[in-house]
């Protein structure tokens, strides 16, 4: 059975799609903002529009399961799992541009998305294969998107307005619990399973030593960077808290 058209849709298009959310939150939703918070806070609008449906098409993909289908670390993508790889792989390129354009310092965030784009891109265009881990783990990043964004919108808005200071300090311990989770606990077990899949040869015939092992090398480090992450939210936080007290 041919797929619907709408699995026939091209990375450019989703390239332009997240084109357009960016400028609409440059151009109108953040226009007043000053210049220092307007890009980032367009950037969190992006993330906003990529975060959640990249959960649900991830999600959905994993579930599409047919009587011939048996989904592991190095099963054939399918045209749902590409599709997702497609549409995470478009968000990551124009959040990238952002970061070179507006926070070309930021080398840590420029070198995460250069590494997610290497991944998804490997999967999806080199080896077609080995798609469940990774859009498993997408979902272990992208399930604390929406909080984590407005966590962060209100942030940048904490110092002028009561209203986003009291979001603020309401979700930052709710998103530090929730991100500690997922990433300290469920994405290194999820992690650890993949990694001993591989090394047995899993992977074998399907998806090349030098492709799992850059993968994993990426996708450890970035779980080490994002544990450090919210280990120093915490300690800000636990701070703030005593000096309160």
């Amino acid at each position: 059975m041919e797929p619907p058209p709408f699995f026939s849709l091209p990375l450019p298009t989703f390239f332009l799609f997240f084109t357009t959310i960016y400028f609409l939150g440059y151009f109108v939703i953040f226009r007043n903002w000053n210049a220092t918070t307007r890009p980032q806070a367009s950037s969190c609008f992006l993330s906003l529009s990529h975060g959640t449906p990249a959960v649900v098409l991830s999600t959905l993909s994993l579930l599409q399961k047919t009587p011939k289908t048996h989904f592991n670390f190095a099963s054939p993508n399918t045209p749902l799992q590409n599709l997702t790889l497609d549409y995470s792989t478009a968000y990551f390129l124009v959040d990238l541009l952002h970061y070179l354009l507006f926070v070309p310092t930021d080398h840590l965030f420029i070198a995460h998305h250069a590494a997610t784009l290497y991944v998804f891109l490997t999967c999806r265009y080199a080896v077609n294969h080995g798609a469940y881990p990774l859009l498993v783990l997408l979902v272990l990043a992208e399930v604390t998107s929406a909080c984590q964004n407005t966590w962060t919108l209100a942030g940048f808005r904490r110092e002028e307005s009561p209203a986003a200071a009291a979001v603020y300090g309401f979700l930052s311990p709710v998103f530090y619990s929730v991100y500690t989770v997922v990433r300290g606990v469920l994405g290194p077990a999820f992690v650890w399973e993949m990694g001993v899949f591989y090394l047995r040869g899993g992977g074998d015939g399907a998806i090349p030593t030098w492709v799992w092992g850059s993968w994993m090398v990426v996708i450890v480090s970035a779980i080490l960077v994002s544990d450090l992450w919210v280990w120093n939210r915490w300690v800000d936080w636990c701070t703030q808290r005593r000096k309160k007290d």
